[in-house]
């Protein structure tokens, strides 16, 4: 199932999700990986975060992180437990975000792939997104998707 965000439930899973499965993957260095972390609190508040987990009351399995600008679609972060992937708990996440943005207007969805996140970028890619181009200075992939 997918539900909102229950910070005081769900967000001492989410910075473990994102220590464990988005920093690794990231190129910023420790001094920029710090300021990210002390701004995660905010930057959830900002936007909406979808939880997957079994069943409303269990232990949440994955998260996505999104923002609405006018028709724009901006994928933060999606992140999926290791024990829980490969059972489309992203694809499901996906979803709920794009029908969600479509909801309100959306046109269309864009998110940025760090470069040593290969396995992020053939999920996305199948799930329509494309390449629309390679950011050096941040070392990551910008792809987008029509709604």
């Amino acid at each position: 199932m997918i539900r909102y965000r229950r910070p005081k439930q769900d967000d001492a899973f989410i910075l473990k999700l994102i220590d464990s499965q988005l920093v690794p993957l990231s190129h910023m260095n420790a001094t920029q990986l710090e300021a990210v972390r002390k701004d995660i609190p905010k930057r959830l508040g900002r936007g909406i975060t979808l939880i997957a987990c079994q069943n409303v009351e269990d232990h949440p399995v994955g998260f996505v992180h999104f923002i609405l600008h006018g028709d724009l679609l901006y994928i933060d972060m999606l992140a999926v437990a290791p024990e829980s992937q490969r059972k489309r708990w992203g694809n499901t996440l996906m979803f709920h975000a794009e029908k969600f943005a479509a909801s309100r207007g959306c046109k269309r969805s864009k998110v940025m792939v760090d470069a040593g996140n290969a396995s992020g970028l053939s999920f996305y890619q199948k799930l329509g997104y494309v390449m629309v181009r390679y950011h050096t200075q941040n070392q990551c992939h910008e792809l987008e998707k029509n709604l």
